[in-house]
């Protein structure tokens, strides 16, 4: 149902234009090669894949979900699904950003992250199969063992074998420290994992000979909390020698969820009976491997979200120019027609316009964020690497919840701009207000999320990492706060960097005396922080169209415009936020619970 088409005009922007990104890989000798038309290449063939082979599964595997059947304890895709992966494998798309020594193209992250993109604007259901599997692929690279990474990264990288994560039970979700799965040593290395798992994504299906299951389980004499933790690789199908498949190992899938939305991924309760696995890194240092997958996966997350934003914002723009409703309130606007089309309403644009400019947003974020993380693995010098690892950590929360809340309002705003229609399945619309929705509840809800950014990431170091952040931005208002072009866009930046700094400190005296302050302020905290990071990134593009506004090229008068429209709309509500989060605990602590 309806339309998809890769917005490559706007990523080219953001990576050339915006991010300068063929120059910053020179910095980097792995990718010294890497130019524009490489870039471009991979879009464009990015492009006709996710247009042509996933987008018209979307709605229909949302129709037919994923099937169970019990006797076998097998999972069987939607129609399509098995095929499309195969042509993913054929294609070389899962081993686009992997390393060359495990059969990987060896292409930089912040390429496959506009790929993902893609993906996830054609098909968020399917694309969870492969991306769980890069995330697998991370996880082992860093703290798997010589022999691990031999059998199974080239398999993983080719796509032939696929991964998950298995880390929640149904007695605990976020508070990992209370699991009990358990693993018993054996004689020759390995262990017998035993326990049950629930909503683990790609569990079980049908389209790859083997799944890779990453557990966390405790060994025997664990320390009690998340402290007595252990991360193990459990084969569905245990590897021959030769690297085939073998034996079926004691872990089945007992059933899948019906859930509200993503029915095209397998949503899977898996059970361990004494299945075998080995184990990743260190006993009870599970966690820190497992953190890996974890932090790739809120990425990957965000970027759902981004997916889900733009595809929604392309059918909801497409209607409003052919739907016609009323007359403008100015006059009409098509006299040759009964009515004139509804984007000539300004509430309608309103919408839209909040689509299009968290789309945008979003893509400028999450593409830097991701070239970052090329920096931090592959910069030669030290330096740079951990303050790029400084910085990925600090954004990561606010890439997974502020994206997130942004997709599901976006979404949302969408689906109104059909109106009744919006809420009919065969307009597709409704689908994505469903999948947005648990991009704010799983990889960590975004509560979570927040109380990661305030506690862990700020307060934790007194601020250190984000007044690194918080310099950059600095030093761009700086160098321009006497462009009087720019001062619509470098005025409320640099306000919103000086209030930022202000709360940040307010809430941390107020968290030292008591601790229920920073739970209060955290969630209307990120996204004060998520708005800034927007207003920076929103002032640079803005830099960059002005200077090619007179071109005949009405992209820079539309970018100009959105961003416009982003400091004019969307910015203010950080002053809301702000009263919010300065108004503390007292409100939310003082009603005894049996009052409620």
């Amino acid at each position: 149902m309806g339309q998809y088409v890769a917005p490559i005009r706007d990523m080219q922007f953001v990576l050339h234009e915006f991010l300068n990104v063929s120059e910053q890989l020179k910095q980097l000798p792995k990718y010294q090669e890497i130019d524009a038309d490489i870039i471009n290449q991979v879009l464009e063939e990015g492009a006709k894949f996710t247009q042509t082979v996933l987008f018209p599964l979307n709605h229909s595997g949302d129709r037919e979900g994923c099937r169970y059947d019990a006797a076998s304890k097998s999972v069987t895709t939607p129609k399509g699904f098995k095929q499309a992966y195969q042509q993913y494998v054929d294609g070389g798309w899962a081993a686009l950003a992997c390393d060359p020594e495990y059969g990987g193209q060896g292409l930089p992250v912040v390429l496959n992250n506009s790929f993902y993109e893609m993906l996830n604007s054609s098909n968020q259901a399917w694309t969870m199969y492969p991306g769980l599997s890069h995330g697998a692929y991370e996880c082992l690279l860093e703290h798997g063992t010589d022999e691990q990474k031999a059998t199974y990264l080239p398999k993983l990288v080719s796509g032939q074998w696929t991964g998950t994560m298995c880390l929640t039970e149904a007695h605990c979700g976020t508070d990992l420290g209370m699991l009990r799965s358990k693993a018993l040593p054996q004689e020759d290395g390995s262990w017998l994992i035993t326990g049950s798992k629930i909503f683990i994504s790609a569990g079980e299906h049908d389209m790859s000979e083997n799944i890779l299951h990453l557990v966390l389980a405790r060994v025997p004499d664990a320390p009690e909390g998340s402290k007595g933790i252990s991360l193990f690789l459990v084969p569905k199908f245990l590897p021959n020698a030769d690297g085939s498949v073998g034996a079926r190992n004691a872990i089945a899938c007992g059933a899948i969820e019906e859930k509200m939305g993503i029915h095209g991924n397998s949503t899977c309760q898996m059970n361990l009976d004494g299945a075998k696995g080995w184990i990743i890194g260190q006993p009870n240092k599970g966690l820190n491997a497992m953190f890996v997958f974890m932090n790739a996966a809120r990425l990957g997350v965000g970027m759902q979200s981004l997916g889900l934003t733009e595809v929604a914002y392309q059918n909801a723009l497409a209607y409003a120019k052919d739907r016609i409703q009323m007359r403008s309130l100015s006059g009409p606007k098509a006299p040759d027609k009964p009515a004139d089309p509804i984007i000539v309403h300004p509430d309608v644009r309103r919408m839209l316009l909040t689509a299009k400019a968290f789309a945008e947003g979003a893509r400028a974020f999450s593409s830097y964020v991701a070239l970052q993380i090329d920096r931090e693995l592959n910069h030669p010098d030290e330096e740079v690497r951990a303050e790029a690892a400084d910085e990925v950590a600090l954004l990561t929360p606010v890439i997974k919840a502020f994206i997130t809340d942004n997709g599901w309002i976006a979404t949302s705003e969408a689906m109104q701009v059909f109106g009744g229609h919006g809420y009919i399945a065969e307009w597709g619309m409704e689908q994505y207000v469903r999948d947005a929705r648990i991009n704010m509840i799983y990889e960590g809800t975004n509560t979570i999320q927040s109380l990661d950014l305030l506690g862990r990431k700020v307060l934790m170091d007194n601020g250190a990492k984000l007044r690194k952040f918080g310099e950059k931005i600095k030093a761009f208002v700086e160098d321009n706060g006497t462009d009087e072009a720019l001062s619509e866009f470098i005025t409320p930046l640099g306000e919103l960097g000086d209030k930022v700094t202000k709360l940040t400190m307010e809430i941390g005296m107020k968290g030292f005396q008591n601790p229920d302050e920073v739970g209060a302020a955290a969630v209307p905290y990120l996204r004060v922080v998520g708005h800034l990071i927007y207003s920076y990134f929103f002032a640079q593009m803005a830099k960059v169209a002005l200077a090619k506004e007179d071109s005949s090229d009405g992209f820079y008068k539309a970018k100009l415009a959105t961003a416009r429209f982003y400091f004019a709309r969307l910015y203010p509500e950080s002053a809301m936020l702000i009263r919010q989060a300065r108004s503390g605990a007292a409100n939310l602590m003082a009603l005894d619970a049996d009052l409620f």
